[in-house]
């Protein structure tokens, strides 16, 4: 195992010297402001508890990550000592944001950021992709880089597959990096710049520019059950890639509609691909579990239905399953609560409130969304009445449907994921900080590398294990709270406010008041 001391000499040189003027100087322009002032505490919270937090998940993050290649792994064991050994771009994008929340938050020195990092970009540049898109595979190897064609667990064969939402997940990382660390800024500009999300835009689709869920470079037979493919040239390219024929990303609230913001961004895709996805079904598609109330707005040439389910007296926008990280993982790289205020502006705080609620009255805790199944194995945790998937996310191990199950149902084992508490923070610092603390408090619930990746509130049931990319959300949404939103900063400095603020700034999600 190449695992890294978990608590390197920087971190305890920071918290007790605080910065240098020559680390200050390695900073750039936007963090400056922050690395000289107090860092900010939410109202309602404890400082250094949420330092404690960052410091712990930060912990197994270094843990998971190869010290040869810079790569993180996929997942770790609770007691920081056995690593998966495969990982993917989104991954990766995780521990490069992570990274620069680290050094934002003081726990690592600017040089032992701009150290890891660039350790990280020198391998990603070197790691086989696909070239003509800028575009890296779904999975690697974190040891060597190489790209994984066998499953380690079972030996089952991959095909390479490029995946939209790990590429923007990777993309999303890469501009924070080019705005956020000075000394790794040219490295990671060229490898956004040679990103192409328009490769995932399906201009013949219904509803034109909604994104395909990705493409092989070629069919893929080496799979026991091929998915259904299509074959098309890749824009530009005039060859052609193995799309994804029944898989196509048609919800707005979604943690995919980063890829869209990307694209946009860009200048890849045009303004009115966002418009194409749901908001909700229209009403008269009657096969759905609850029928939404709203009424139909054009934006960009788009009809697009403002739709809202209702439940627990907060009229909200539903996401595909209902959790937490559909509505809120975007947020943490676009601040859209202030870039859409009639939209986003009221449905973050109404989904959130809606999560805390159905969890205090059914559990006495709350924070749902995919993490680790207790009993071992991944498992889609949600709202269920915040999903438009008929079957929906449940919140609990029984899969009580609370229309189904009407009119007065009995909630079972309900299973909480940290991570999706502390993307509330970002809404709710004072409730999520206070859930936060009774799970910590009220079950066997936290280790070395801070809190573990999913609770069940009656059986006491623990998954004792990190995933990557819980683990970034984490510490995404902790340095969002923590530094006044630096990472938002980083994220939309430059192309992405000029783009994109103009393009979702006039909705309005109608039944919202």
């Amino acid at each position: 195992m190449n695992r890294p001391d978990p608590t390197p000499i920087s971190r305890r040189t920071a918290l007790a010297g605080g910065l240098t003027a020559a680390a200050l100087a390695s900073l750039p322009s936007v963090a400056l402001a922050d690395a000289r002032k107090p860092l900010p505490t939410p109202e309602g919270t404890d400082r250094d508890t949420l330092l404690r937090w960052a410091r712990d998940t930060w912990a197994s993050m270094v843990a998971m990550t190869d010290r040869r290649t810079g790569l993180i792994s996929d997942n770790i064991s609770g007691d920081l000592a056995t690593n998966a050994h495969y990982t993917s771009p989104t991954n990766i994008g995780g521990y490069l944001w992570s990274t620069l929340v680290a050094r934002d938050l003081r726990i690592i020195t600017p040089g032992e950021a701009n150290n890891r990092i660039r350790q990280t970009l020198r391998t990603l540049k070197k790691m086989t992709h696909h070239d003509a898109a800028g575009m890296y595979f779904n999975w690697y190897d974190p040891r060597d880089g190489s790209v994984v064609l066998n499953w380690p667990e079972d030996g089952n064969a991959v095909e390479p597959f490029v995946s939209s939402i790990d590429a923007a997940w990777l993309g999303a990382a890469l501009l924070v990096v080019r705005n956020g660390d000075k000394g790794n800024r040219k490295v990671a500009g060229e490898l956004f710049d040679a990103m192409r999300f328009d490769v995932f835009a399906d201009p013949t689709n219904s509803r034109p520019y909604l994104n395909y869920g990705g493409y092989y470079l070629s069919e893929p037979t080496r799979l026991p059950s091929p998915p259904p493919t299509i074959e098309r040239d890749l824009i530009g390219e005039g060859r052609g890639v193995w799309y994804t024929r029944d898989h196509h990303y048609d919800t707005i609230v979604s943690e995919t509609r980063i890829t869209t913001y990307l694209g946009i961004a860009k200048g890849q895709v045009p303004a009115q691909a966002y418009y194409q996805a749901w908001r909700t079904f229209p009403p008269d598609w009657d096969w759905q579990e609850i029928i939404p109330v709203g009424e139909w707005h054009t934006y960009e040439g788009v009809d697009v239905y403002e739709g809202a389910y209702d439940y627990l007296g907060h009229q909200t926008v539903p996401g595909w399953g209902g959790s937490m990280f559909e509505e809120l993982m975007p947020n943490v790289f676009v601040p859209e609560e202030t870039w859409a205020p009639n939209s986003w502006g009221k449905n973050h705080p109404r989904h959130v409130a809606v999560q805390r609620i159905h969890g205090m009255d059914n559990y006495g805790y709350w924070g749902f969304s995919p993490a680790s199944h207790p009993a071992g194995g991944y498992s889609e945790w949600g709202v269920e009445a915040l999903g438009m998937r008929p079957d929906g996310y449940f919140s609990d191990i029984e899969h009580t449907d609370h229309v189904r199950d009407e009119p007065e149902p009995t909630y079972g084992d309900g299973v909480v994921t940290p991570h999706a508490a502390f993307l509330a923070m970002m809404h709710e610092p004072r409730e999520a900080y206070e859930n936060l603390a009774r799970i910590e408090a009220d079950f066997d619930s936290y280790g070395p590398g801070g809190f573990f990746d999913a609770i069940a509130t009656k059986s006491g049931q623990v998954a004792r294990r990190h995933l990557s990319l819980d683990q970034a959300m984490i510490m995404g949404a902790l340095g969002n709270v923590l530094t006044d939103g630096a990472l938002r900063r980083y994220f939309t400095e430059g192309e992405v406010a000029r783009t994109l603020r103009p393009v979702i700034a006039p909705e309005v999600f109608a039944p919202l008041d």
